[in-house]
């Protein structure tokens, strides 16, 4: 018996998030088998929306497998069928599920990150070519990377995406609105001051349209602006990889120096991929204060309230970024505990609070 909240949020997806209209091709990956009772009504909703749908099966167990048997061709393959169903949809929806973390724990640094750079084309094209929804739905794995029991978690996941999107979009727009009035950013908190221009870029507010749970606002700062350092709480997480303790050296816009406490040299590689790879991508700050935990997945933690993130690689166009790179990789600094967000030399933001009229509820 399917939980009725599937299908809620299927039309949330569908409906919402990208809108399909009749005749409208629509790509829906299946990750992993736990996703299924969404898949089944994501179908359904999209064929009740006039869509013409197409699912494709994905899982780690398949990359692992390609990973650890393949040869450097293979790795570095770009599958033709992915890259054709880009072009072919109009819409894609991508039904994200969770494995064990550690599963690529064995793949040497460089592996991984030959295999990714040739997956992070794949969703270039996605971003270029189609309207596109990304959601992850916890199983047992995941609840137990967060640290949570399974039914917790899923009240915890319905909590966060069972929601009135358009309020939650009204209420981002006005944290948007001060943002984006102002041309320079500074971040200070621990072991952690700095500072970049967003003259001239754009703010985009993340209200649901493109990740489920959603709550974020972003830009692209000027690619030679970056000036400072900053230290990260918590731990970057790269295809299952954890990097702990990441400290940040900028100058010009570009990486000077980078440290980390474990897998320094995962951390090395990433930003050595390509050229653009070690300069800052993305600036967002995460405005739903209804997920309040690190639960090791970036498609929640970067939304987390009271904290900012910055990614390193690959800059959204829509926001005026030009910075182009394979590697498109967030990392979230808390600031709930000590932190401060300065917008112009004004100070907006102190310890998790926004300091002007933006509901946090």
């Amino acid at each position: 018996m399917f939980d009725p909240r599937w299908q809620q949020l299927a039309e949330i997806l569908v409906n919402y998030s990208t809108a399909v209209k009749k005749g409208e091709r629509v790509l829906i990956t299946m990750m992993e088998i736990d996703t299924f009772p969404l898949m089944r009504k994501v179908y359904d909703a999209v064929i009740k929306a006039g869509g013409l749908p197409f699912v494709e099966f994905q899982s780690a167990y398949l990359e692992r497998d390609l990973m650890k048997h393949g040869s450097k061709e293979q790795v570095d393959w770009i599958c033709e069928m992915q890259s054709s169903g880009m072009e072919w949809a109009d819409v894609y929806i991508g039904l994200r599920g969770a494995r064990n973390p550690n599963e690529f724990i064995d793949i040497d640094a460089k592996t991984l990150s030959d295999h990714k750079k040739s997956m992070g084309k794949i969703s270039g094209m996605r971003n270029e070519l189609t309207r596109w929804v990304l959601i992850r739905i916890p199983n047992e794995s995941f609840a137990q990377q967060a640290g949570m029991r399974l039914d917790d978690m899923m009240e915890f996941f319905f909590r966060a995406t069972l929601r009135d999107w358009q309020k939650e979009a009204e209420r981002y727009n006005q944290i948007r609105e001060v943002f984006q009035a102002a041309e320079t950013v500074r971040v200070v908190g621990k072991e952690t001051d700095l500072i970049f221009s967003t003259r001239g870029r754009i703010y985009e507010t993340a209200d649901g349209h493109l990740n489920m749970p959603d709550g974020e606002i972003f830009t692209a700062p000027v690619d030679d602006s970056a000036e400072g350092m900053i230290t990260f709480e918590f731990p970057g997480v790269y295809a299952g990889q954890l990097v702990e303790g990441i400290r940040l050296e900028f100058s010009k816009g570009q990486v000077l120096k980078a440290t980390a406490r474990t897998n320094q040299s995962l951390l090395d590689k990433l930003l050595n991929m390509d050229a653009g790879a070690s300069r800052i991508g993305e600036f967002g700050v995460g405005v739903n204060f209804g997920i309040d935990r690190f639960t090791y997945d970036i498609l929640y933690d970067e939304k987390i309230g009271g904290t900012i993130h910055i990614a390193l690689g690959r800059a959204y166009s829509e926001c005026g970024g030009i910075n182009k790179s394979d590697l498109h990789w967030d990392l979230i600094k808390d600031l709930r505990q000590q932190g401060e967000v300065y917008l112009d030399g004004g100070k907006v933001f102190e310890n998790g609070k926004f300091l002007f009229r933006a509901l946090e509820a």
